[in-house]
């Protein structure tokens, strides 16, 4: 028996005949009784090249049919398709060299009539295995075949034709059986274009004949009537007859008289309603505004208080790098306001005493801020260590077709949690002797499977912990030793040798070829660092001092606080991602960048109130049709910077002055970061230039009009 595939028609197979498959019969039969195809369609055939795909490492063979124009990519989302399998994971290779994601069949040497062989594997074999698609019933075909095609009456062409091994079984389609020889007719699948047919020059279709006119048109129906009177042999009761008296005749003009008054009522009425109804709505909507201003007035004074409670909590228990920042610009500022004070009421040897009392002050101010910066360094430590652990106990997960979460367990995943487990067991306390010994008994058995100095260190000390625990020694003599033992412990956890979870979770790369790519060397302390420890601003042109030595450097000098610049710097970003996600320029300042605009262009205080808390004030776009850059900017309050974003033309709603005025700011800060390579294209972008700048510029181009000669 035998199934159609590729071309339509009633096909015949017994168990006499030489083609070897079903393909090779359709194609045959079909090479007689197909015409020729249109050109179109043969281009298409043409360009369509077989690629043999070999799934690695199983050694699956798949054959495709693709276009020698198709990319890479384009391959790799069919197969993810048909794998169920991320693009990202697949890899396609040619003879062992990797293929690129832009590279056609074309660029990799495929000619007309040729067939190529990819070898196809997964970046993560683990959590995306590469399954290969459940072929067919086993059959021995070759991938291509010879046909010959009757040309002319007595020539024959011989065509190669090249076989799609397809991943599913053809729908049966019918047929019928032979009666005599008892062979089996298959219907088959159409898998070729129809050959269009030839124009007659005549219009088939025309919507005229399909269009219905219609007509309407009214016309008076007959109505019969009768009425019944008494005559001889038929009686008509009078019992509900009425009298009727004719009434005063009324003339057209007394009805429409009456008519006008009734409707003059209605309609004054209605204007009463009318008039009541919207002085309800007014009073309402004025209601409505003085308790939604007084509602914002008590929340701009609860955000208040909780901003200076923020801040007193910051500055009582600091927790993060910023509030160290902000307590030593405390200090500055104290110390510089203690410095006017004593320059300006002492003088002589009194000075110099309370300038070194004040020395000794600050020197006390210091140790503090440094003892809390201490105990918030261990909290920092516990949790990176907590949050280190966990991360490499985490199971494997990824995410189903439905939505759903698959979680998964390795050997490695199983590991770090019983590395886990057993160092919060160390650390824990209040434990009895009995349950510290079997602690240990358990860390003891846990590290001698890997025989090294770091292993036989901590079961030197675990056997000295025990031996002193049994000696009844007081447990805060063995907080040292206890110490030890964990920070051993925990070196032990971190070597992917014992814990291969760990590796992924190194910042250190356990490829020195790696880290001598992104390596840098800082001029402060003298060390080589990776690249991310480098602050780099704007306007930097070398890589100079690392985060840690910035950060010392400030404390010990400048001793500023950027945590008012970095809240303007990420509102800022935050409007302009929801104006126009493709802003550029606000994502490369930092931010020291922001404090030249803030302090110097703007003075540190609104355009418009002057208000100098920096709390309330936000920079946005002075024209709200093109980029925020510095030079197209406005510093102002949360509430001017609401009503000025409504502003749909600035000329008819600023003043000329006012306008002038923040034109000027606009020069000092296009002067400013002209210097900076990175925004210096930008200067000259059209997009990012204010419109109507010809009326506004502090300086206007003179045009000369040439005098006529004489």
């Amino acid at each position: 028996m035998a199934e159609a595939e590729k071309e339509s028609g009633i096909l015949e197979t017994n168990n006499q005949s030489n083609v070897k498959n079903p393909d090779e019969a359709a194609t045959e039969s079909a090479s007689h009784t197909q015409p020729a195809l249109d050109e179109d369609v043969r281009n298409e055939q043409l360009c369509k090249r077989s690629v043999k795909v070999l799934i690695m490492p199983e050694g699956h063979m798949m054959t495709v049919a693709f276009t020698i124009g198709l990319t890479a990519q384009v391959m790799k989302n069919h197969f993810a398709n048909e794998l169920r399998v991320p693009s990202d994971f697949i890899q396609l290779t040619l003879n062992g060299n990797p293929v690129e994601n832009h590279q056609t069949l074309m660029s990799l040497g495929v000619q007309p009539h040729a067939t190529v062989q990819l070898e196809m594997s997964s970046l993560d074999p683990e959590n995306y295995p590469i399954r290969p698609v459940k072929p067919q019933q086993e059959c021995t075909m070759p991938d291509v075949i010879t046909v010959r095609v009757q040309t002319d009456a007595d020539s024959f062409q011989d065509v190669v034709v090249e076989i799609e091994r397809a991943t599913q079984r053809n729908p049966f389609l019918g047929g019928y059986r032979h009666k005599v020889t008892k062979t089996e007719y298959h219907h088959a699948g159409v898998q070729t274009v129809p050959r269009r047919r030839p124009d007659r020059g005549v219009e088939m279709f025309s919507r005229d004949t399909q269009t219905v006119h219609l007509k309407e048109k009214s016309q008076q129906c007959t109505n019969n009537t009768s009425t019944q009177m008494t005559k001889p042999g038929c009686y008509i009761s009078n019992m509900k007859d009425r009298l009727i008296a004719p009434g005063t005749y009324v003339t057209a003009e007394e009805y429409h008289s009456r008519r006008l008054k009734a409707a003059i009522i209605i309609q004054t009425h209605i204007r009463r309603w009318l008039a009541k109804r919207l002085t309800v709505q007014l009073r309402l909507a004025k209601e409505l505004y003085m308790a939604w201003i007084v509602q914002e007035e008590r929340r701009k004074i609860e955000e208040k208080e909780e901003r200076i409670k923020a801040e007193y909590q910051r500055r009582m228990n600091p927790q993060k790098k910023e509030d160290f920042a902000l307590l030593y610009s405390a200090l500055e500022k104290w110390r510089k306001d203690e410095i006017e004070h004593i320059n300006a009421t002492l003088c002589g040897a009194e000075r110099k005493a309370a300038l070194c009392a004040l020395l000794d002050q600050e020197t006390q101010f210091i140790i503090s801020i440094e003892n809390h910066r201490q105990s918030a360094l261990q909290r920092w430590q516990r949790n990176a260590v907590k949050e280190f652990l966990n991360k490499c106990a985490a199971p494997k997960q990824w995410q189903a077709f439905d939505g759903k979460i698959t979680q998964m367990d390795t050997p490695h995943t199983i590991r770090a949690r019983e590395l886990r487990d057993l160092y919060c067991s160390l650390t824990l306390r209040g434990l009895s002797q009995e349950e510290r010994l079997d602690v240990l008994l358990t860390l003891k058995h846990t590290i001698k499977e890997h025989d090294c100095r770091l292993t036989e260190e901590i079961v030197q000390l675990v056997d000295r912990e025990a031996d002193l625990m049994l000696r009844s020694v007081k447990e805060s003599n063995l907080e040292g030793l206890r110490t030890r033992i964990t920070t051993l412990f925990l070196q032990y956890i971190k070597t992917p040798m014992f814990n291969p979870q760990a590796s992924k979770m190194l910042r250190v790369p356990q490829d020195p070829e790696q880290l001598r790519k992104n390596v840098h060397f800082c001029r402060g302390c003298s060390n080589f660092l990776p690249y991310p420890d480098f602050p780099m601003s704007i306007n930097s042109h070398i890589v100079g001092l690392c985060r840690r030595c910035k950060k010392l450097d400030n404390e010990a000098n400048h001793r500023k606080d950027f945590s008012y610049y970095r809240n303007i710097l990420k509102h800022l970003q935050k409007d302009e991602t929801e104006i126009s996600p493709n802003a550029k320029i606000p994502y490369l300042l930092q931010e020291q960048d922001m404090r030249y605009p803030v302090d110097v262009v703007w003075g540190a205080k609104s355009a418009m109130s002057a208000c100098s808390d920096l709390h309330e004030l936000l920079t946005m776009r002075w024209d709200r049709c093109h980029e925020w850059s510095p030079w197209n900017c406005i510093l102002l309050t949360k509430d001017e910077a609401a009503a000025h974003r409504k502003i749909e033309t600035i000329e008819k709603t600023y003043a000329t002055v006012f306008i002038s005025k923040i034109k000027q700011k606009h020069t000092l800060a296009r002067k400013y970061f002209s210097r900076i390579p990175v925004l210096a294209e930008y200067l000259h972008d059209v997009n990012s230039q204010p419109a109507a700048h010809n009326d506004m510029l502090v300086t206007r181009p003179i045009t000369t009009v040439p005098k006529p000669s004489q």
